[in-house]
């Protein structure tokens, strides 16, 4: 049997993306991704309940540590400027087949977190009319699909509108907890945890340790800023700005009335309860309360619509890296001819996600996703550590400061980290990986030639010099052809 398939010819190349997205827009994007509403209500809750007002620390120890994470995000994704993203960055910089596996992971988490999320949307609107979870969720995941597969201008408005109507929730609940402060600012470092029974204790460094993979999970989203490389203006800028800005307003947004609520609050006991709605209509009323169970029920679709139309370009970018068989690789690679998005490949993440939230008990996939994204962030941090080499040295890319300390204390943690999962969980994701060797052995290895060839768009895919600190960047003329791969 041969090697390697005869060549294809390569997809049009009317299947680029159209770059036609800015800095601002990217943020508004990523930061719908983070969702910062719905981390407030629905992830924040968990922490108080066990640190009570030592969460303030524990989220500001975990944006500590997420910056870690970000400066990796914003040095490789501006390196790999690719819409495949994290598959894209590590098979380039640490091999093809540890690419396709990130590939498989992430393929499967992109289909079932969406539809998770849109689940809980019926227990935000349910002072205004009592829906099933799972019609909820479908309606949700199909709303998201029928905007996600629009131009990404319209994206960014329709998420600008939504993430606005966010930040108003946060923005209230802020004023709301700083003007009935009944709590001293001294409770915030030297933090009272509820123990449950009406007494408070303090916080100890254990307890700390153990809320900081909760307060890492309520900033993620900021990462799929690269999702957008191929939209994006200048992406060898523009993808690090918008990765950090993202971080940064996250931050801001989650905490700042995160804080207020522990001065808020008239007793600990009303953080052990966790009940945040409770605590808003407290201050000021049901009315404002059934206001703010609103607008996280907007966030949460907020959020599944992002998620939606960035799962789908990594789609259309594992089309484009020829990964299927041809017909599906011409399908998935398809551009709107009117709104520019590859909306076949929105469709594919999207229309699974419907049929997930409606029929298939996929709650219990929640604890593989986290195991996802730990190997994925340790894989990154593998790869910050690469992209250095000589190989890389001289491409136009952003370059974190003091390298290599935030790859090497991400990838220890993260490590760490994995070690702490069920084996549910661990035997899950080895299964799924398993699957995905199957497929490379199977169809991709013997194609190599031809197949799984990991590209950048034309106009990146030209190396530029490094520049010098105090110059500015010459901008690298655009390949003539199509895309560019590299055969690791």
């Amino acid at each position: 049997m041969p090697t390697s398939s005869p060549p294809t010819p390569a997809a049009p190349a009317a299947t680029a993306l159209p770059r036609s997205l800015g800095v601002f827009g990217a943020v508004m994007l990523t930061l719908s991704c983070v969702t910062p509403a719905s981390s407030l209500f629905i992830v924040v809750p968990p922490l108080l309940m066990s640190l009570g007002s030592g969460t303030v620390q524990a989220l500001l120890i975990a944006a500590v540590l997420s910056l870690g994470v970000g400066l990796c995000y914003a040095e490789l994704g501006t390196l790999v400027p690719s819409a495949g993203g994290e598959y894209s960055i590590v098979g380039r910089l640490l091999g093809r087949p540890v690419g396709w596996l990130v590939f498989v992971i992430s393929l499967v988490s992109l289909m079932v977190i969406p539809p998770i999320i849109a689940l809980g949307t019926s227990d935000y609107i349910s002072s205004l009319v009592t829906v099933d979870p799972r019609v909820a969720g479908a309606v949700v995941m199909a709303l998201s699909v029928a905007v996600g597969v629009l131009d990404i201008k319209s994206n960014a408005l329709v998420t600008g509108v939504f993430l606005g109507i966010e930040v108003l929730a946060a923005a209230t609940v802020s004023l709301l907890g700083f003007t009935h402060v009944h709590q001293p600012l001294s409770t915030l470092l030297h933090a009272a945890v509820p123990d449950g029974h009406g007494h408070t204790g303090p916080l100890t460094a254990g307890l700390l340790v153990s809320g900081l993979a909760v307060a890492l999970f309520t900033y993620n989203g900021f990462g799929t800023a690269i999702y957008l490389s191929e939209d994006l203006v200048e992406p060898r800028r523009s993808v690090a700005r918008t990765v950090l800005w993202s971080l940064l307003a996250g931050v801001v947004v989650i905490t700042v009335p995160v804080t207020a609520i522990c001065l808020g609050v008239s007793s600990p006991d009303q953080l052990a309860a966790g009940d945040l709605v409770a605590i808003v209509d407290s201050w000021a009323g049901s009315a404002v309360g059934t206001f703010v169970s609103l607008c996280v029920a907007a966030a949460i679709l907020n959020a599944v619509i992002v998620m939606v139309l960035q799962n789908g370009r990594v789609l259309f970018a594992s089309a484009r890296d020829r990964t299927w068989p041809e017909p599906v690789n011409r399908a998935l690679g398809q551009i709107h001819p009117r709104w520019g998005s590859p909306w076949v490949a929105t469709l594919g993440i999207g229309v699974p996600g419907i049929v997930l939230a409606a029929a298939v008990p996929i709650e219990d996939l929640l604890g593989f996703t986290g195991v996802v994204v730990a190997v994925i962030y340790l894989l990154l941090g593998v790869a910050a550590l690469a992209a250095r080499r000589a190989r890389h040295r001289d491409t136009t890319a952003w370059r974190m400061p003091l390298w290599p300390l935030a790859p090497v204390v991400t990838t220890l943690a993260l490590a760490y980290v994995l070690t702490q999962q069920t084996g549910h969980d661990l035997l899950i994701t080895a299964v799924v990986l398993l699957v995905g060797l199957v497929y490379w052995f199977a169809y991709l290895r013997p194609r190599t030639a031809t197949h799984w060839q990991l590209s950048l768009p034309a106009d990146q895919s030209a190396a530029a010099p490094l520049p010098l600190p105090a110059t500015a960047a010459v901008p690298a003329a655009a390949a003539p052809t199509a895309r560019t791969t590299e055969n690791s």
